[in-house]
């Protein structure tokens, strides 16, 4: 039994639409896309404490869904006590299903949870992907704040098929994430 998720279907019957007039492209196929989204993790104090990275392998694992990978550190460095291949941070990646499921909790439950929230800032890389810092993971539902020893962020990177910042952000916009009404920076 296959489910189509809200915005995968939204995507299909009403981006796609919008962005092909918005930009005059001629086939749907032109239309830019969300390849994947991908949670990032860097948890420095892992080198002096083996099990942050446990927890946090658990807590990216419930907030998407996948289960988590730990990254490892790539070279020695002294300075801080740190050697080639420590495990230093956790790291998923959505596609497909997980990834509009994921897209959908963040917009509708988790950004809304921010104290004091106004907007995220509205600078794409270039070309067309866009990375957002979240500096609490206790804006997720699924993390139970009873059994939290250590307040971590994230980076969550949405990489798009789009050629250009504007694509980008427009269908960015087009999916609901609340960009700040600040003139977008070229």
């Amino acid at each position: 039994m296959s489910t189509v998720n809200n915005l995968q279907k939204d995507y299909k019957e009403r981006i796609v639409p919008a962005l092909m007039k918005e930009f005059g492209y001629s086939t749907v196929m032109q239309v830019p896309a969300i390849k994947k989204i991908v949670i990032n993790q860097g948890i420095g104090q892992a080198v002096a404490d083996k099990k942050l990275i446990d927890v946090a392998i658990s807590e990216l694992t419930a907030i998407t869904g996948q289960k988590a990978v730990a990254t490892l550190s790539k070279k020695d460095i002294s300075n801080f006590k740190l050697r080639k291949k420590m495990p230093i941070g956790v790291m998923v990646t959505l596609r497909r299903e997980k990834m509009y499921e994921f897209l959908e909790r963040l917009v509708r439950v988790a950004l809304p949870r921010i104290r004091d929230f106004k907007g995220i800032n509205s600078k794409l890389d270039g070309r067309g992907n866009y990375t957002l810092g979240v500096s609490e993971q206790i804006i997720f539902p699924e993390i139970n704040l009873d059994s939290i020893t250590k307040i971590m962020g994230m980076n969550i990177t949405f990489v798009t098929s789009a050629q250009t910042d504007e694509e980008g952000y427009a269908l960015l916009k087009h999916f609901g994430l609340p960009f700040n009404n600040a003139k977008k920076e070229d």
